[in-house]
């Protein structure tokens, strides 16, 4: 999808990225969101500053990357609440089966997880794993519960895996992301 056919002018997404070799590929969609008139907030994980680093969003979004949960805001509130409470949208791009989990059991040990918890706008998911972590019985069961509650996926692809494995499992195309990200916005 074109960033043309897509205004975002004015929404905020908080871009929650997880401890995933694709987590490269959040730099192109926070890039691109922003283009689209997004005003993006990226969240790291712990794992996620493993593959990327917060400056390369921080430089793409204008915008902190956050990566820790104490980090003060400069209005005195709980930076998680005053995050939470902007979002249009939390868009996990990638979604690890770690956090696919924290989601579905309410847990909040960091700042992503502590965001989602505060948040009232659409959730929406691209997993992006190991197909043996994607297919096993506790993330699909795990997948289930949160579209039970309103969450939205975008199905992660087939093919080489960063593992050497072929399968389902690799992040859908940042395309196939913001062609999502608009039909829900």
């Amino acid at each position: 999808m074109s960033v043309d056919n897509l205004n975002l002018k004015g929404r905020t997404i908080v871009l929650g990225i997880t401890g995933s070799i694709a987590a490269y590929k959040s730099a192109d969609l926070c890039s691109r969101l922003k283009e689209a008139g997004a005003i993006v907030y990226p969240i790291l994980t712990d794992s996620a500053c493993r593959f990327i680093q917060p400056l390369t969003l921080q430089i793409l979004s204008k915008n902190p990357a956050l990566t820790d949960l104490w980090y003060e805001s400069e209005h005195n509130h709980p930076n998680h609440i005053q995050i939470a409470d902007s979002a249009d949208l939390l868009l996990v791009a990638p979604a690890s089966a770690n956090c696919i989990g924290l989601f579905a059991q309410g847990l909040a040990p960091d700042l992503l997880s502590t965001i989602h918890l505060a948040t009232q706008a659409p959730v929406l998911i691209a997993p992006a794993m190991n197909g043996k972590m994607y297919d096993h019985p506790a993330t699909q069961e795990n997948m289930k519960v949160l579209r039970d509650r309103n969450y939205h996926f975008v199905e992660p692809e087939e093919g080489l895996l960063a593992c050497g494995y072929v399968g389902l499992g690799k992040l859908a195309k940042v395309e196939t992301i913001l062609e999502k990200v608009k039909d829900l916005l």
